[in-house]
């Protein structure tokens, strides 16, 4: 949720943008939600069980990762 206030407050999106999130349980408490709602986010998520949903940001940050992360050394 510190997270999500910080990028609202640093990001300031427009009522109606979409956040995208697998069906975590931090993503759908309560608590999150109301954070959501009262900036005029809409919540979007995959479907229960639908491991496809994911697929071609998983295959993306794969490629990320092979192609510049880890062919470089990050002190941190």
């Amino acid at each position: 949720m510190d997270a999500l206030e910080m990028a609202i407050l640093k990001r300031r999106p427009p009522r109606g943008v979409i956040h995208h999130s697998d069906r975590g349980v931090q993503y759908l408490c309560n608590d999150y939600v109301k954070i959501l709602d009262e900036n005029g986010l809409h919540i979007s998520f995959s479907a229960k069980g639908n491991s496809y949903d994911n697929a071609w940001t998983e295959s993306f940050m794969k490629t990320l990762k092979y192609e510049e992360v880890y062919m470089r050394h990050y002190k941190t």
